[in-house]
């Protein structure tokens, strides 16, 4: 059972604060670090695996300081969001090297059951080069497990795959998860980490906005106020009828768009709403779209509602 603290962590570069003043605890069991792209998410992955100091604050393993402390690295697997690979070496040249580097007592039967685990013994002969970028991030996973590590890291571990490469890799994870590992993972898109992770920590623009079960932190998106675009046969007559429901805050006319700009405060009942309207009223909607889906969006108001 191994468990990583992060302590008042910041990290910068010249004048970009990259992490500012970040602390959480990432324990057994499979955590999601969520957040929009550039939010400061692979900074704290590198500092967690040690090859990035903190500029200010501490990040631990099982109370050990993780920078400069060659025994964590035995106890760490990352894989990286960059592809930064040795494609001159085939897959099971790659997976070999790394668990040469980790001195263990078989390196050759470490490599193929690695490669074994992740499905890419069928490539394994082939030189990198050659493969798609779904096929180098599974090479990658193998490399990150070849020594049997507590801790696995892992840096947007889904870009590139397939559909049955992604529900593959995502058991993988439970299963690791299950076994008492110590397993995180970053994503910018909420649906992968709903299906693989309760607990979730949320990172914008290098601060942490939000902790918690992954239910509590989507009720947090979804209860948030929502905007649509909203065209109809009659927007007039649609605007009436839903301005005086309790859902809607307010309605705008925007005649650029010949289109409703609504600003809606229940999400259920407005959703329920509109097309009962409609149906009602004899009006055909022509579409009904989020106006503030944006990651960017939903993450700003987590953060502000954590203040």
């Amino acid at each position: 059972m191994t468990t990583i603290s992060i302590d008042q962590v910041s990290r910068w570069f010249g004048n970009v604060v990259a992490v500012n003043d970040v602390s959480m605890t990432i324990g057994p069991g499979v955590t999601g670090l969520l957040g929009p792209n550039g939010a400061g998410k692979s900074t704290l992955i590198h500092m967690m695996s040690g090859f990035l100091p903190p500029s200010s604050g501490s990040v631990t393993l099982d109370g050990v300081q993780v920078w400069k402390n060659q025994q964590a690295y035995r106890q760490i697997g990352l894989v990286p969001e960059r592809e930064a690979m040795y494609d001159f070496l085939t897959g099971h040249e790659f997976v070999l090297a790394n668990a040469e580097l980790h001195g263990l007592p078989d390196p050759g039967a470490a490599a193929q059951r690695a490669l074994a685990t992740v499905e890419m013994e069928y490539a394994q002969d082939r030189k990198v080069t050659t493969y798609s970028k779904g096929m180098k991030q599974r090479v990658k996973m193998a490399s990150a497990l070849v020594h049997d590590p507590d801790v696995l890291l892992l840096d947007e571990p889904f870009n590139g795959m397939d559909p049955r490469q992604r529900m593959h890799l995502m058991e993988l994870l439970r299963r690791f998860g299950a076994d008492g590992r110590t397993v995180l993972f970053s994503s910018h898109i909420l649906e992968e980490v709903e299906q693989l992770a309760r607990h979730i920590e949320v990172v914008v623009a290098g601060r942490h906005a939000a902790s918690g079960d992954f239910r509590k932190i989507r009720r947090l998106m979804t209860d948030r106020p929502h905007r649509y675009l909203v065209r109809s046969s009659d927007d007039r007559k649609l605007a009436a009828a839903l301005i005086a429901d309790a859902s809607t805050a307010g309605i705008e006319l925007d005649w650029t768009e010949k289109a409703l700009r609504i600003q809606a405060i229940d999400f259920y009942r407005f959703t329920e709403l509109v097309p009962r309207v409609a149906k009602e009223a004899g009006i055909r909607l022509h579409t009904v779209s989020p106006a503030d889906e944006s990651l960017e969006s939903v993450f700003s108001y987590l953060v502000t509602s954590a203040r």
